[in-house]
């Protein structure tokens, strides 16, 4: 941490710039000494405990609930049912699900509405009527403690009906299984084709290899390291509500819960505090964080919520749980022709979100010049809990179609898996390139890319180490995959500056940090720009009653969007500081030139600094005639163009012969995400992702019983997470090729990794299979599944 004090204290001025510099994070020093403050360190005076009552049912009538026999225990506040919550007249959540780009206007009956009639829609954050997965809450109990809140809880009787249920996509599709909603009769919330359907089949007709496969991506468990709370307060003076949790974008949850209170926003102020991991599954609201604030007005008192680990495997917004039919036709010198994609995403009992099918469907290319291409996308419902957005959010799965596919045509096509992947690649001198979904990918070296992380890898070395590893009965594998995905989409982020008396700032910025070191960029930037010292900059996120604007954090946006913000406000800081020190100064504007936070003038050889301008900018006397006092400005930084970070990645494993057990020996990766601002940053973002991807192929599975619909990984006990032993050190190098699309030409990093770890993870587990003739294998590839895949350790070398 000594690095880290030193850095804080070094000015841009007189030490160079900061962007580009491997420097530790500003905000680690007080969050590793255990002085962070998450939202269940927050306290309120007088503050009630809620605990939830779930069904235990994936489908069920719901018949009776009596709160009597809680009601009269000690401590008990009140119990809350869903139809409490309508009597009230608040409605249900809007998540607006459908992207711009994957919208089905057959199946739009699932807004928000306080119609009665057709209630039985909707996602309320207490089930009315019907409970569609196991741990769907019924009723809220607030209590003076937590245990006397479970105790009660416990005691609240709840008759069900039962009803038949179903958690996997393909049989919710089939003839006669359960209907979810009666929006959706069929299961099918949203159908959606895209592309010239009868070009791509008469390619296909005519190619001479098409390579078909079905690819399962599992479901997996968002598994943050902080367990979701929330915390509801109404001020009854001021008919405001307060919602503290931790999320992804203050004001995107502000509008959702407003509209669900029935309130302008102007009455909800919503406050994240630290946050202890979110990776896109926090993005949108929840049931629980709308309940707390509805119970603080009907109890008169605060409430709060903290999950246990067994209710957060139930109801955390879950990830992936997309099955892919995969076509890819190829001419004769191994040139792709046309791809052919039908994805059916498991979506879950609520439509929260149509996201990673949408992404899937866009970068379904990846980097290689396909054509034409056609895909339909499938959003199915079910008794499970909801899919959203994680790490990567379609991108991850759609590459590892795409690079599996490579892999499987290069064995029968007799071409050498590296050299068709190179026949593929998009030109450089083709960029910009617009792709068969409707990307334009405006930058890159991919074959750059390529051949560095072979380089890296030593791709020539591998037949020595693989026939070294025979000899100590392993089998070894090198798989090898080309990514590309859409960051920082179409979208805006605000930032605000403010400088005090003293000549200190306070930087507000919508952006919302989760670990991956906002604070620590965006002073970066506002320090290269303004000539300050980091120690002089006070950063402030996570509340709307501070931060006048903000989208919030996902989809790889935060150094696109709301670093450009930063970037802008610093810009228009030093443009009314000019015109300040020019009337002090007693010059024209134009004649004072800035560096390294010290304004200058050749006429009259006088200096003034950004700080003393801004002690001058409070008091009115010294500005020039009509200048408002104060050295404070806003921006938002529109977005218009989204940007394509994209790299290589290598990973070698080995395979124990008699147990299946997989241990990865070397991992390279070569990432362009354009102009880098923080390399040590980045190296642990991209190292982060690839445990993610590498968890997702080896171990991780979320799992439920198609009879009852039960939830069978329910802890850590069943749901089997990576370790730092399942991931070897892993060597990265950049080739960043910066992009026009925005000021600082950077390109989305956070989930670079995940989006190139699982094709690559997953092509080296076939290699090192292949001499049992193993053509593809079923993820998760536990050691029991590979095991059986050798034929139960049976085979020769």
């Amino acid at each position: 941490m000594d690095s880290n004090d030193g850095a804080s204290g070094q000015a841009a001025g007189r030490g160079g710039r900061l962007v580009g510099r491997p420097m530790p994070r500003f905000e680690d020093l007080r969050l590793v000494r255990g002085a962070g403050r998450y939202t269940d360190d927050v306290g309120l005076p007088e503050q009630a405990f809620a605990v939830f009552v779930r069904a235990p049912h994936a489908h069920a009538r719901i018949v009776a609930i009596d709160p009597s026999p809680a009601c009269g225990r000690p401590g008990v506040l009140a119990v809350l049912t869903g139809e409490d919550y309508v009597a009230d007249g608040h409605i249900g959540m809007a998540h607006f699900p459908n992207p711009a780009d994957a919208v089905d206007i057959r199946r739009q009956s699932f807004a928000p509405t306080a119609d009665r009639k057709i209630l039985d829609e909707l996602q309320l954050p207490l089930a009315v009527g019907r409970v569609r997965f196991v741990g769907e809450a019924v009723a809220v109990v607030v209590a003076e403690t937590p245990s006397a809140a479970r105790d009660a809880a416990e005691a609240v009787e709840v008759e069900y009906e039962a009803l038949p249920s179903v958690t996997d996509a393909l049989a919710a599709l089939a003839p006669g299984a359960p209907a979810i909603s009666p929006a959706a009769p069929d299961n099918l919330a949203l159908d959606n084709e895209f592309g010239d359907g009868a070009a791509v089949e008469a390619a296909i007709k005519r190619a001479h290899l098409v390579v078909e496969q079905t690819i399962r991506n599992q479901r997996t468990a968002s598994a943050f390291l902080e367990p979701r709370s929330a915390i509801g307060s109404y001020d009854a003076a001021e008919s405001r509500y307060t919602l503290i949790s931790g999320c992804q974008g203050v004001h995107r949850l502000r509008h959702p819960l407003a509209g669900c209170l029935k309130v302008p926003q102007e009455h909800v102020r919503v406050v994240c505090p630290d946050v202890g991991g979110a990776f896109g599954s926090r993005t949108n609201l929840y049931p629980e964080q709308v309940a707390v604030v509805w119970a603080a007005r009907r109890v008169g008192r605060p409430v709060r919520w903290t999950a246990d680990r067994s209710e957060a495997f139930l109801t955390d917004y879950t990830a992936r749980d997309v099955v892919t039919k995969a076509r890819l036709a190829f001419d004769r010198k191994g040139r792709m022709l046309a791809l052919a994609l039908e994805l059916t995403g498991n979506i879950g009992a609520h439509t929260v979100s149509y996201v990673p099918l949408s992404n899937g469907y866009r970068v379904a290319p990846t980097v290689y010049d396909v054509p034409i291409a056609w895909v339909r996308l499938r959003g199915v419902m079910t008794n499970t809990v909801p899919t959203a957005p994680f790490r990567g959010a379609g991108r991850p799965e759609a590459t590892t179609v795409m690079e599996r596919l490579i892999d499987i045509a290069a064995k029968r096509l007799k071409i050498d898996r590296v050299e068709l992947r190179r026949r593929n690649l998009i030109r450089h001198d083709k960029l910009p390139h617009r792709t068969a979904t409707g990307l334009t990918y405006d930058s890159g070296d991919f074959a750059g890319n390529l051949a560095r992380a072979l380089a890296t890898a030593d791709w020539d070395g591998f037949p020595a180490r693989r026939k070294e590893a025979r000899a100590r009965g392993k089998l070894r594998g090198f798989g090898i995959s080309n990514t590309i995905e859409r960051a920082g989409a179409p979208s805006f982020e605000g930032a605000e500056i403010r400088f005090d008396r003293s000549g200190t700032a306070t930087l507000f910025c919508g952006a919302i940090n989760q670990g991956q070191g906002h604070e620590t960029v965006f002073k970066q930037i506002m320090c290269d720009r303004l000539g300050l010292d980091p120690a002089d900059i006070q950063y402030l996120q996570g509340d709307t009653d501070q931060v006048f604007f903000g989208e919030g954090t996902g989809g790889s946006r935060s150094a696109t969007l709301g670093g450009s913000a930063v970037d802008a406000a610093s810009r228009k800081v030093i443009e009314k500081a000019r015109a300040i020190a020019a009337f002090v100064l007693k010059a024209e504007a134009a004649q004072v030139n800035f560096a390294d936070g010290v304004f200058s003038t050749p006429a009259t050889n006088e200096t003034l600094t950004l700080k003393e301008v801004a002690r001058l900018a409070a008091n009115p006397a010294k500005l020039p005639p009509g200048m408002e006092p104060g050295l404070v400005v806003t921006a938002v930084y529109r977005g218009e163009v989204e940007n394509f970070p994209n790299g290589a990645h290598v990973c070698e494993l080995e395979i124990d012969r008699d147990t299946g057990a997989v241990e990865i020996v070397r991992y390279s990766v070569v990432d362009d995400v354009g102009t880098v601002l923080n390399p040590l940053l980045l190296h642990g973002q991209i190292t982060g992702g690839i445990a993610q991807g590498a968890g997702q192929i080896l171990r991780e599975d979320i799992r439920f019983d198609p009879d009852t619909g039960e939830l069978l990984t329910g802890s850590f006990m069943d749901y089997a997470m990576p370790r730092a032993s399942d991931l070897c050190a892993v060597a990265i190098k950049s080739n960043p090729v910066p992009t026009k699309t925005n000021p600082l030409g950077v390109k989305g990093a956070g989930e670079a990794g995940t989006v190139g770890a699982m094709p690559a993870v997953a092509n080296a587990l076939v290699d090192a299979l292949s001499e049992f003739g193993v053509r593809h294998i079923e993820m998760p590839a536990t050691a029991e599944v590979i095991w059986r895949a050798m034929g139960g350790g049976k085979g020769s070398a």
